[in-house]
């Protein structure tokens, strides 16, 4: 494993542990993080609101013994909170959860402009960051972003931060923070950590067969999420690379990759084809979802990301694929999940990191996904309890 600033190149996002149902499969869970620990990778990430997952987390490393091996990540839900001793409810329930008396690495949850932060002041936040800073609670202090470029220069200015987080990736070069805020957060010295390296999984498993093809005929990438990696690590300014690696093969080729990896290490050959690819995305997305589920669960019980990444399919793929998808993940099953059950209420939009219409775009998927043929198997299935 190689690591800039202390911290290992591949970080372990933790949201997407795998799930039976509503539960993390702790098992398997446990397995696979203690594989990535014991090559090398040394930094975790996790939210108050990822449900389950802090307790996930800190019950592996509790029964390995392995706290001290690792940099922990989690962040503070500022959105819920209402006053200082509201944050610090929040941060003993956290520190319960993961079994542990610290936090090496604690960001503001989605802390998208200087308004909130300024809000966040007025509740008392800088000083309760000194008081756990100077107690050793916490070690580093931080924020994780959705928002533009510019809020994200403003934020940066606006406290002086021992690191943070964006989503980045070849895709979003130029929207969120961008390029433009990862080398100003670089001359600042702030360390960046990447999240979304691979759009949700859009630049790995849902590119075009073509596009697959053409990348593994240049030779030089393993996969379609190597190309996606490389192009970050190719930066200097990216610090560690988060990834929600839910099976073992997935972290053995990602570890591969970042041993492979390092500054300048892309050609000039591999940004064209990169450009191709990304050409290609552009004109057959519908939904710039990236699969994150901050806007469940839907009180109407619409499965949102999935019905986004249907639609993306019958485009970005085929028609009959995204089609027998849509039916297998939301029409088969006890609880239908379809897109046609949202009833426009808005809350998911209030939650979306990239500000989609996401009322509207279900309505649209809905139109597509959902024909009489659909709505015919999902009444049988209901009917016959056929799940």
């Amino acid at each position: 494993m190689k690591y800039r600033k202390n911290l290992s190149i591949l970080g372990y996002g933790c949201m997407r542990f795998t799930r039976n149902g509503t539960s993390i499969d702790l098992p398997k869970a446990e397995k696979e993080l203690m594989y990535a620990i014991e090559h090398g990778v040394n930094y975790l990430d996790t939210a108050y609101v990822y449900p389950g997952n802090e307790a996930a987390v800190g019950e592996i490393l509790w029964r390995n013994h392995c706290r001290e091996k690792i940099f922990l990540a989690t962040k503070l839900p500022h959105y819920l909170i209402k006053s200082r001793s509201g944050i610090e409810r929040k941060f003993q329930e956290q520190l319960s959860r993961l079994r542990t008396d610290y936090i090496d690495y604690y960001l503001m949850h989605m802390l998208n402009d200087v308004n909130t932060w300024e809000r966040l002041k007025k509740l008392g936040i800088l000083e309760w960051i000194q008081e756990k800073k100077e107690n050793g609670q916490i070690r580093q202090i931080g924020f994780s972003f959705h928002g533009n470029t510019e809020h994200f220069l403003e934020l940066l200015d606006a406290y002086d931060w021992d690191f943070c987080q964006i989503q980045y990736n070849y895709l979003d070069e130029t929207s969120q923070a961008g390029r433009k805020g990862l080398e100003y957060a670089g001359k600042k010295g702030v360390p960046v950590i990447i999240m979304e390296p691979l759009r949700g999984g859009r630049l790995a498993g849902g590119l075009p067969k073509k596009k697959k093809k053409a990348i593994a005929d240049s030779g030089r990438f393993d996969s379609p999420a190597s190309l996606a990696l490389k192009w970050l690590w190719n930066q200097p300014q990216v610090t560690c690379v988060l990834s929600g690696m839910n099976s073992l093969d997935m972290i053995k080729e990602n570890l591969r990759t970042a041993e492979e990896s390092k500054e300048g290490c892309f050609t000039r050959e591999d940004v064209l084809l990169t450009e191709k690819v990304k050409t290609i995305l552009r004109s057959r997305m519908k939904v710039g979802c990236t699969g994150c589920g901050y806007c469940m669960p839907c009180p109407k019980g619409v499965d949102i990301p999935t019905a986004f990444h249907c639609y993306n399919m019958l485009y970005a793929e085929t028609k009959s694929s995204g089609k027998k998808e849509y039916l297998r993940a939301t029409a088969m099953r006890r609880n239908p999940t379809s897109a046609s059950q949202c009833i426009q209420c808005g809350r998911c939009e209030r939650y979306c990191p990239q500000s989609l219409p996401i009322r509207r775009m279900l309505a649209e998927a809905s139109r597509e996904l959902e024909p009489a043929s659909y709505r015919l198997i999902r009444w049988a299935v209901h009917a016959f309890h056929i799940y």
